[in-house]
């Protein structure tokens, strides 16, 4: 197996996260770029999901599926974060449109419901990823 320490551009990545994958052919190669396009997607998601339910009076079990939320966008961050160090463009560009259109959809104000003064913070269970 070949290790570039410089970007290149190539289907011949050899290893994106895992050894051996995506393996040597085109389909595959594109399959790892669709991956890592929805991994970052899935990250900006998280980064600004509501998915706990402000009125809840246990605070505890609402820390825990907070905690566990940030957990799981830091791990999957991290495995974006694997992908680029592959050095493939093609990983780079895939991981940077992701979270580009993730942002464009979840967290910019071109979907947001109300134009009324709201901070990020009231409309997200996590903080902004600082890493």
């Amino acid at each position: 197996m070949k290790t570039h320490f410089t970007f290149f551009w190539g289907k011949n990545t050899t290893a994106i996260i895992f050894p051996g994958w995506p393996g040597e052919s085109l389909e595959s190669y594109i399959l790892a770029l669709i991956a890592v396009f929805l991994l970052s997607l899935v990250v900006e998601w998280l980064s600004h999901a509501r998915l706990i339910e402000p009125s809840s009076d246990n605070n505890i079990a609402d820390g825990l599926r907070q905690t566990l939320m940030y957990g799981t966008r830091v791990g999957l961050s991290f495995l974006v974060m694997l992908a680029v160090m592959s050095f493939d463009v093609g990983v780079l560009l895939a991981a940077i449109a992701g979270c580009s259109v993730g942002f464009l959809v979840f967290g910019s104000r071109v979907f947001m419901r109300s134009k009324v003064g709201h901070s990020n913070m009231d409309q997200t269970d996590l903080p902004p990823l600082k890493c």
